[in-house]
């Protein structure tokens, strides 16, 4: 994918996620979200070759100054990653993130263990990750579910699970609605019918 053809797609990830994105240019300027992901691609790469390493921890540091969201240039991440609200977040260095992930302000996606294994999180395409949930340790929280805000996830979830508490238990999505996308362009109400 061009690099051209990916902004174009993380401008409309970032629209299609908050009805409150006006167009493009306020998204490219003001969402810390979206800086975030783009100073994680470039450190990513850098990260790969073991003599840029040490540069791609200064410009992750520096992006996390600017943004307040902290993601290890090891870490892995899908398309159409979408942090909303993003301050405070942490992505751990081991850390797998699917595509089509939205992920809320507060979210730690951090480890257990000291050994230099995989020690974070695996998070499966489609999962939205409520506000202030900590995923820990290497679980795997599988493809469609959703952690509710503040969960703290100690252990793996099947797909199309529900997961809240502390510890978080996982439930099976039941409804049509909890399986219905969370923001859903085709049911915005239009704003003239506010007033």
């Amino acid at each position: 994918m061009s690099f051209l053809s990916r902004l174009r797609e993380d401008l409309q990830t970032a629209r299609t996620h908050d009805p409150a994105a006006r167009g493009d240019l306020e998204v490219a300027v003001v969402y810390s979200g979206l800086h975030a992901i783009w100073a994680h691609r470039l450190t990513h790469r850098l990260w790969q070759r073991e003599s840029t390493r040490t540069l791609a921890r200064v410009i992750s540091q520096a992006a996390r100054a600017a943004t307040g969201i902290e993601i290890h240039p090891g870490a892995t991440i899908g398309r159409r990653f979408f942090i909303d609200h993003g301050m405070g977040v942490v992505i751990g260095e081991t850390a797998e993130i699917g595509d089509d992930v939205m992920m809320y302000h507060g979210v730690t996606l951090g480890g257990r263990s000291l050994a230099r294994v995989k020690r974070h999180p695996t998070i499966g395409d489609g999962v939205t990750i409520g506000a202030g949930a900590k995923i820990l340790g290497p679980v795997v929280v599988g493809t469609g579910s959703a952690v509710g805000a503040n969960a703290v996830v100690v252990k793996d979830a099947p797909e199309n699970s529900i997961l809240t508490g502390v510890p978080a238990n996982a439930r099976p999505k039941r409804s049509e609605q909890e399986n219905a996308p969370l923001v859903d362009p085709a049911v915005w109400i239009d704003p003239a019918m506010w007033i």
